[in-house]
């Protein structure tokens, strides 16, 4: 007599399959145990993909360790959620806490499901802004067949409360843990890119810090939220001095945003060329986009496609634009009104084009650069008092408690630098000209250009 079949679970898969635990052995936390419904989510092709988004994007041609991706710091990120959760649960969790606990370590799971290949980069580019950030892009990925199957298990409106504590945007207690001041994606990250860059920037207290959480009434408010005690504010302090070193060292190095700009310019002319569209951007890997673009611009036969795929080349063989100039923000002033160069926009590049065409350097070839982290400390969090009172700490921190974030601009000033690149030929430009341009308003740039006027001499 034939053995029963086992019944088929209702995505397709057996309840064998359905009811699998994965332990997963990781570098940093040792392991990580997946439960069920976790391990049918990353068992999904859409979270397999991020197995070939790298977490750094194109650091690696910097630091060769930084080849981590964003499926490993995802699981790093689940896997300190369940550790929270269980030292929460210690002091015995609101209804409305226990009521959303299940879905926080799967919305940390998800939370970089919408990532673009080479993560944030693509994110700079205005003609993707209609196409959204990673976090909205993610919310069309929670409707994956597999991973809505899985997450409706916990309720109808599982995805949609997940997506919304993915954005900031849900009112759960437990909200902070994933998307605020102290939130574990943070906590993971800063962790993860320290290692595998070999970098001593991050020596962020996790355990501490994780100990240190609670949840907290806001005493103007009276809602409940996550804060931290007064004796995890040194933890506190390792994280956000971690994040200022980790941006000035790595994820801004000189090298690193040469081959950022340089990756971007070529999206952005594959874009211009009708070689991709922003639709064709979401969902792909590293792997598949250079290779989509490599073989439209090789079918191409206008002098755009021909740059795209001399510049895709490039960047394959590490043959990075190279400084021509660059000025620190400290250095700028007040008088610092360059709002417009922070994203790659039509007016900045008209001004790039410019300075090509004065340089000498083909079409493109010339790259203002000047990232921006709104907020870099970004302070907004409760804190419970050793006496028994709540304070709020904002970014301006608190005398006697928390003074980091009260040098937080100096620091970010600091760490943030305008340069120019440039493609081909070597050349030097004076610094004080292209501190210059960082003065210029919106208005005053656009008048320039449209007037023809030079932009920058070059030094002798």
């Amino acid at each position: 007599m034939a053995a029963p079949r086992r019944p088929a679970h209702r995505d397709g898969m057996s309840a064998r399959q359905a009811a699998r635990e994965l332990a997963v052995r990781d570098p940093l936390w040792d392991t990580i145990h997946l439960d069920p419904r976790a391990a049918r989510v990353v068992d999904a092709p859409a979270f397999q993909r991020l197995r070939y988004i790298r977490q750094l994007g194109l650091a690696h041609l910097v630091y060769p360790g930084a080849t981590h991706t964003r499926f490993d710091h995802a699981l790093g990120v689940y896997h300190l959620a369940r550790r929270a959760l269980d030292l929460l649960a210690r002091a015995d969790l609101s209804a409305a806490a226990r009521a959303d606990a299940p879905l926080v370590p799967l919305a940390c799971l998800l939370h970089d499901i919408g990532h673009f290949p080479f993560s944030h980069a693509l994110e700079e580019l205005e003609d993707l802004r209609r196409v959204g950030d990673h976090e909205e892009v993610g919310a069309r990925f929670l409707r994956d067949p597999v991973i809505a199957a899985a997450l409706a298990e916990l309720g109808p409106d599982a995805g949609a409360r997940i997506a919304a504590l993915i954005a900031g945007r849900s009112a759960s207690p437990l909200a902070g843990l994933v998307n605020g001041s102290i939130d574990l994606d943070k906590i993971e990250y800063l962790t993860r890119d320290a290692f595998f860059c070999g970098v001593p920037y991050a020596a962020v207290d996790v355990s501490r810090l994780l100990h240190t959480m609670v949840l907290l009434r806001d005493p103007d408010t009276g809602r409940t939220e996550l804060g931290v005690h007064e004796k995890g504010v040194a933890a506190l302090e390792s994280l956000l001095y971690a994040k200022y070193q980790m941006f000035r060292n790595v994820y801004w190095h000189h090298a690193a945003r040469a081959a950022t700009v340089l990756y971007k310019r070529i999206v952005s002319e594959a874009l211009r060329a009708g070689l991709v569209s922003p639709e064709n951007l979401v969902g792909r890997t590293d792997e598949e986009l250079l290779h989509e673009l490599e073989t439209a611009a090789g079918s191409g036969s206008t002098a755009r496609s021909e740059r795209v795929a001399r510049w895709t080349a490039s960047l394959r063989e590490r043959r990075l634009p190279k400084r021509a100039a660059e000025v620190v923000a400290a250095d700028l002033g007040m008088d610092d009104l360059s709002e417009w160069l922070s994203s790659d926009n039509p007016l900045k590049r008209r001004v790039e084009d410019a300075i090509a065409a004065e340089l000498g350097l083909e079409d493109g070839a010339a790259f203002l650069d000047y990232p921006a982290k709104e907020r870099m400390f970004g302070l907004d969090l409760l804190v419970g008092l050793r006496e028994g009172g709540v304070i709020r700490v904002g970014a301006a921190g608190r005398t006697g408690l928390i003074g980091l974030p009260r040098v937080a601009e100096e620091l970010y000033r600091s760490a943030r630098v305008l340069r120019l690149f440039t493609y081909g030929a070597r050349v030097r430009v004076d610094a004080a000209a292209l501190a210059d341009i960082a003065t210029w308003s919106r208005e005053e740039a656009s008048q320039r250009t449209a007037a023809g006027r030079p932009i920058l001499p070059v030094s002798g």
